[in-house]
Protein backbone atom coordinates (compact mmCIF):
# COMPACT_ATOMS: atom_id res chain seq x y z
CA UNK A 1 0.00 0.00 0.00
CA UNK A 2 2.78 2.43 0.90
CA UNK A 3 4.70 2.04 -2.63
CA UNK A 4 1.24 2.42 -4.29
CA UNK A 5 0.54 5.51 -2.49
CA UNK A 6 4.18 6.84 -2.78
CA UNK A 7 4.51 6.40 -6.44
CA UNK A 8 1.11 8.23 -6.92
CA UNK A 9 1.97 11.30 -4.66
CA UNK A 10 5.20 11.24 -6.71
CA UNK A 11 3.25 11.11 -10.49
CA UNK A 12 1.24 14.23 -8.79
CA UNK A 13 4.08 15.96 -8.34
CA UNK A 14 5.55 15.09 -11.25
CA UNK A 15 3.12 16.25 -13.22
CA UNK A 16 2.73 19.82 -11.17
CA UNK A 17 6.15 20.37 -11.51
CA UNK A 18 5.63 19.67 -15.17
CA UNK A 19 3.31 22.04 -15.85
CA UNK A 20 4.49 24.94 -13.98
CA UNK A 21 7.87 24.21 -15.95
CA UNK A 22 5.59 24.29 -19.23
CA UNK A 23 4.07 27.45 -18.30
CA UNK A 24 6.79 28.80 -17.63
CA UNK A 25 8.57 28.45 -20.72
CA UNK A 26 5.85 28.56 -23.04
CA UNK A 27 6.29 31.67 -25.86
CA UNK A 28 4.19 34.20 -24.56
CA UNK A 29 4.68 37.24 -22.72
CA UNK A 30 5.97 37.93 -18.95
CA UNK A 31 3.05 39.20 -17.59
CA UNK A 32 0.88 36.99 -19.83
CA UNK A 33 2.31 33.99 -18.32
CA UNK A 34 1.89 35.56 -14.77
CA UNK A 35 -1.17 35.91 -15.06
CA UNK A 36 -1.99 32.96 -16.54
CA UNK A 37 -0.42 31.16 -13.50
CA UNK A 38 -2.07 33.63 -11.12
CA UNK A 39 -5.64 32.35 -12.85
CA UNK A 40 -4.74 28.67 -12.08
CA UNK A 41 -3.75 29.41 -8.44
CA UNK A 42 -6.72 31.12 -7.57
CA UNK A 43 -9.04 28.68 -9.91
CA UNK A 44 -6.98 25.65 -7.51
CA UNK A 45 -7.92 27.58 -4.34
CA UNK A 46 -11.54 28.24 -5.19
CA UNK A 47 -11.80 24.25 -6.05
CA UNK A 48 -9.83 22.96 -2.83
CA UNK A 49 -11.72 25.39 -0.55
CA UNK A 50 -15.33 24.31 -2.24
CA UNK A 51 -13.81 20.81 -1.77
CA UNK A 52 -12.96 21.61 1.83
CA UNK A 53 -16.75 23.17 2.36
CA UNK A 54 -18.56 20.33 0.68
CA UNK A 55 -16.60 18.25 3.09
CA UNK A 56 -16.93 20.28 6.07
CA UNK A 57 -20.77 19.78 4.76
CA UNK A 58 -20.83 16.41 4.80
CA UNK A 59 -19.51 15.66 8.47
CA UNK A 60 -21.65 18.07 9.82
CA UNK A 61 -24.68 16.52 8.39
CA UNK A 62 -23.39 13.09 9.24
CA UNK A 63 -22.55 14.22 13.13
CA UNK A 64 -26.47 15.81 13.22
CA UNK A 65 -27.79 12.66 11.80
CA UNK A 66 -25.63 10.32 14.24
CA UNK A 67 -27.04 12.64 17.59
CA UNK A 68 -30.63 11.62 17.04
CA UNK A 69 -30.28 7.60 16.19
CA UNK A 70 -27.96 7.56 19.44
CA UNK A 71 -30.22 9.19 21.59
CA UNK A 72 -33.01 6.82 20.03
CA UNK A 73 -30.61 3.98 20.84
CA UNK A 74 -30.16 4.88 24.09
CA UNK A 75 -34.11 5.40 24.75
CA UNK A 76 -34.62 2.20 23.34
CA UNK A 77 -31.95 0.72 25.62
CA UNK A 78 -33.27 2.43 28.75
CA UNK A 79 -37.04 1.08 28.03
CA UNK A 80 -35.56 -2.29 27.82
CA UNK A 81 -33.24 -2.07 31.01
CA UNK A 82 -36.40 -0.93 32.95
CA UNK A 83 -38.60 -3.73 31.48
CA UNK A 84 -36.18 -6.28 33.20
CA UNK A 85 -36.06 -4.39 35.80
CA UNK A 86 -39.87 -4.45 36.45
CA UNK A 87 -39.97 -8.19 35.43
CA UNK A 88 -37.24 -9.04 38.61
CA UNK A 89 -38.85 -7.02 40.87
CA UNK A 90 -42.22 -9.03 40.12
CA UNK A 91 -40.03 -12.72 39.91
CA UNK A 92 -38.68 -11.56 43.45
CA UNK A 93 -41.74 -10.55 44.95
CA UNK A 94 -43.95 -13.97 43.46
CA UNK A 95 -40.57 -15.80 44.63
CA UNK A 96 -40.96 -13.79 48.26
CA UNK A 97 -44.37 -14.79 48.36
CA UNK A 98 -43.80 -18.24 47.70
CA UNK A 99 -41.01 -18.61 50.36
CA UNK A 100 -42.86 -17.00 53.13
CA UNK A 101 -46.34 -18.94 52.10
CA UNK A 102 -44.07 -22.27 52.79
CA UNK A 103 -44.93 -23.93 49.26
CA UNK A 104 -41.01 -23.16 47.90
CA UNK A 105 -38.05 -23.92 50.16
CA UNK A 106 -35.00 -21.44 49.82
CA UNK A 107 -32.12 -22.27 47.53
CA UNK A 108 -29.89 -23.43 50.63
CA UNK A 109 -32.14 -26.52 51.92
CA UNK A 110 -32.74 -27.12 48.25
CA UNK A 111 -28.96 -27.83 47.90
CA UNK A 112 -28.67 -29.46 51.12
CA UNK A 113 -31.70 -31.82 50.37
CA UNK A 114 -29.98 -32.89 46.83
CA UNK A 115 -26.25 -33.11 48.48
CA UNK A 116 -28.30 -35.70 51.03
CA UNK A 117 -30.08 -37.14 48.20
CA UNK A 118 -27.05 -37.97 46.38
CA UNK A 119 -25.35 -39.58 49.37
CA UNK A 120 -27.92 -42.07 50.09
CA UNK A 121 -28.43 -42.81 46.54
CA UNK A 122 -24.38 -43.59 46.44
CA UNK A 123 -25.12 -45.29 49.51
CA UNK A 124 -28.00 -47.60 48.42
CA UNK A 125 -25.77 -48.29 45.20
CA UNK A 126 -23.22 -49.17 47.16
CA UNK A 127 -25.66 -51.74 49.67
CA UNK A 128 -26.95 -53.09 46.31
CA UNK A 129 -23.44 -54.25 44.87
CA UNK A 130 -22.33 -55.72 47.87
Amino acid sequence: MGKSLGFIAGSLIGAAAGTAIGILVAPRAGAETRAMASDMANDAWDSARDLYEQGAKQVRETVDDFGPMVDSKTDELREKVDLARERMDRLRESLNEAVSGGSVKPAADVVVETADCAAAAAEAKANAGA
